[in-house]
């Protein structure tokens, strides 16, 4: 039989067996030698007092003491950042730039709020790219080329590393296509057959174009010469492998490594033996930085100055985690004995105790029974309190106004102020421009190297869809209106609703087609009759052009008395009187036999009749030559003002403007006026005048009417004669 270890509450129970201790002692006031044994006795059951069954936990961290630095005059530093970050090491912000890219590129793939922003931002500056050439054929090939090259994919991965890192490493590889290829990019489909160039030279040549573009982890380059290379203008970069990779490339453990190993150029199988950098290539290394000074070597990211804040998040919600183990914790404290009624508890009061709570399995009401010496001080706890979303507002703030997002696109974490939300608004919209501009400019380079390796006359250019975070409904319909306007073409609409120009317009002409031969519903709608024969049946009934059987309408026969209202209207006007009707009621004054008599003549001569122009003729030929003498005077200094050589090289705007001015100096000159220069600039200075505004819109629809009865515009000839007419009827009125 083995003896088993006697445990606490054994050697408990032993003890109580073999001494009965008391469980309390007392003290009088006046001895103060018996209030020292009583309180010595108490001190015993130190040991027992605590926690019940606790669990404890060493920090493990070193502290630095500052207290008694010189003599008794301690000093108590304040706390830096640097103090901080020493403690903290995981915690604190990184310093070296390749450090930065590293935290950077795991803040974007850690953290959701700052990975969908980054996201959006490339997806949306990057939206509806395409490249637009004038000539649709050279077009075509442009598309399919940038279709081949995933330039849409590769778009959105650069400005996506451009947010994220700040830093955009490209390898270009080119490819030279063959003529059957080069064919087949200028159609719909193009071929598969490639010959891929792997020789490195600078110069284009013919059908060389670029074919693959791969991105770099900035983390693995280095920029030779560090700060020095600022001073020169093409940078050379080198790739540092990592040990990981040359330990493959030196030591392949499979086929498939040694086969991946063999495609490999030489230079970098050299590099990784020799644990060297390795150059890329100068003409096929393109990279482009977020905002760089020119005294730096890398562009620091634009998640860098948001770290701070996001350690602080990922610490509030370590510290909700911590809070919610114990959200529902209470602590309950025994008080044994009173000082107040001087009555200290023994060791034995408190391990009796001890014991009865240990042996408490809990869940649910426990009975103790014990004396009046005995009190139990239960403490809640308000730890919910610190459960809550208040705490992460002003850091959640400060992560989108680093990141350019504006309060009003949050949506929960806003500032008030219409003022604060433009310009956030605004800051967004011009962080994401200037994203497409380091993107044009690295297609820019792309396109002319197309041109130049394709003879091409034109390179293509670069479109966009238009940023806009206003209403979209409004601006389509604002794009509508341009359109019926002429102002932009029906192409730029039917690409701004994602309509595909070239497929749309296959379908129309092919639905035109089908209507003509009445294959299809005609078309209806507020600018479309689509009852054109119908309506015009209807216009010729109404003109009397055509009767109701000629148009296909039979009529029942009238109801006795009944009329239209052609026959009411001819019922109730008067007829018209004949000649001889009107001869015979016209009344002759004077009484009959009082006139000439019959075949008498003139007892004295008549006076002659002289002859006066009741049309205005003389002023009208006056205003001929009055357009003379002002083209004269007029026309050097509008030569002068257009700055050309005669009237000849006016363009047809230029020549229109003139001849306005022209006529309205005209229209202020009254007739028979003395044509000098002083009275020409008189008239010119006021041209517009209301009077004379009038004038001219009068002499504007007199034009137009000519126009439109003659069927052609009026030659410069007759435009002369219209204006001296117009002139007569206006002044001799």
């Amino acid at each position: 039989m083995t003896n088993r270890k006697k445990t606490k509450a054994d050697a408990i129970n032993d003890a109580e067996q073999m001494f009965s201790p008391d469980a309390y002692v007392t003290w009088g006031d006046a001895d103060i030698n018996d209030k020292r044994k009583a309180l010595t006795e108490a001190s015993k059951g130190l040991d027992e007092f605590g926690l019940i069954d606790k669990t404890t936990a060493g920090l493990g961290s070193r502290f630095r003491d500052f207290s008694n630095l010189d003599g008794p005059t301690s000093g108590r530093p304040g706390l830096t950042r640097s103090d901080y970050d020493f403690f903290r090491a995981d915690e604190a912000v990184p310093s070296h730039i390749k450090a930065i890219f590293n935290r950077a590129d795991l803040i974007y793939n850690k953290v959701g709020l700052v990975k969908n922003v980054i996201d959006l931002m490339g997806d949306f500056a990057s939206q509806g790219i395409r490249l637009v050439h004038p000539n649709k054929r050279i077009e075509r090939f442009y598309r399919k080329w940038f279709e081949k090259i995933k330039g849409e994919e590769r778009s959105e991965r650069f400005l996506n590393n451009l947010y994220r890192i700040g830093n955009v490493v490209i390898n270009r590889q080119t490819a030279k296509i063959s003529l059957k290829v080069a064919d087949n990019l200028y159609k719909t489909i193009a071929g598969p057959d490639l010959i891929v160039n792997k020789e490195d030279n600078i110069n284009i040549d013919k059908r060389e174009i670029p074919w693959k573009y791969t991105f770099i982890d900035p983390t693995c380059v280095d920029v030779i010469g560090g700060s020095l290379s600022s001073f020169v203008s093409d940078k050379r970069y080198a790739i540092s492998i990592p040990g990981s990779l040359r330990k493959i490339i030196n030591n392949p453990k499979n086929d498939a490594e040694k086969s991946i190993i063999d495609k490999l150029p030489p230079t970098i199988i050299e590099a990784a033996k020799t644990k060297k950098p390795y150059l890329l290539d100068i003409d096929k290394t393109l990279v482009f930085h977020y905002k760089k000074d020119d005294w730096k070597t890398w562009a620091y990211p634009m998640i860098y100055s948001i770290m701070d804040d996001i350690n602080v998040i990922e610490k509030l919600k370590l510290a909700d985690l911590a809070a919610l183990d114990g959200a529902i914790s209470n602590i309950r404290i025994f008080k044994l004995g009173s000082l107040e009624h001087k009555i200290a508890p023994t060791a034995a009061a408190a391990s009796k105790l001890s014991n009865i709570l240990q042996n408490n399995v809990g869940g649910g009401t426990m009975d103790l029974v014990w004396g009046p010496d005995i009190e139990l001080i239960e403490s809640k706890t308000a730890v919910h309190q610190f459960l809550g979303e208040g705490k992460y507002t002003p850091h959640l703030n400060s992560v989108y106004a680093g990141l350019g997002i504006p309060p009003t696109l949050t949506g929960t974490f806003g500032a008030a102020g219409t003022t604060n939300n433009f310009i956030s608004l605004k800051t967004l919209t011009q962080r994401l421009q200037y994203g497409r501009k380091i993107l044009t400019i690295f297609w820019k380079k792309e396109i002319e190297i197309v041109q130049k390796a394709m003879n091409f006359r034109y390179p293509a250019k670069i479109e966009f869809d238009r940023m806009d975070l206003s209403n979209e409904e409004a601006e389509k319909a604002l794009l509508i209106q341009l359109a019926d306007r002429n102002i932009i073409s029906d192409e730029l609409l039917q690409r701004v609703f994602g309509f595909d120009p070239d497929t749309e317009k296959t379908r129309l002409n092919r639905e035109n087609k089908e209507r003509n031969s009445e294959r299809m519903v005609q078309k209806a709608g507020p600018f479309i009759d689509a009852n054109f024969e119908n309506s015009m049946k209807k216009m010729a009934m109404q003109l009397g052009l055509a009767t109701p059987s000629q148009v296909g309408l039979e009529l029942e026969p009238k109801k006795k008395g009944e009329m239209n209202s052609v026959e009411v209207k001819t019922a109730f006007t008067p007829q018209p009187k004949t000649p001889s009707t009107q001869f015979e009621d016209a009344q002759i004054p004077g009484q009959p036999g009082q006139g000439r008599p019959k075949n008498s003549k003139d007892s004295q001569k008549r006076k002659t009749r002289e002859f006066s122009p009741q049309t205005g003729a003389s002023v009208s030929l006056w205003a001929s030559s009055a357009q003379d003498s002002i083209n004269e005077i007029l026309n050097p200094t509008l030569l002068s003002f257009y700055n050309k050589k005669n009237m000849r090289s006016l363009s047809n705007l230029e020549y229109n403007e003139a001849e306005i001015i022209k006529t309205k100096v005209l229209l202020n000159i009254k007739p028979f006026s003395n044509i000098s220069e002083d009275l020409v600039l008189s008239a010119f200075s006021l041209i517009d005048s209301t009077d004379n505004l009038s004038k001219y819109n009068q002499y504007k629809k007199f034009t137009n009417s000519i126009n439109r009865e003659i069927g052609r515009d009026l030659t410069a000839d007759e435009i002369k004669i219209t204006k001296a007419y117009f002139y007569g009827m206006v002044y001799y009125q």
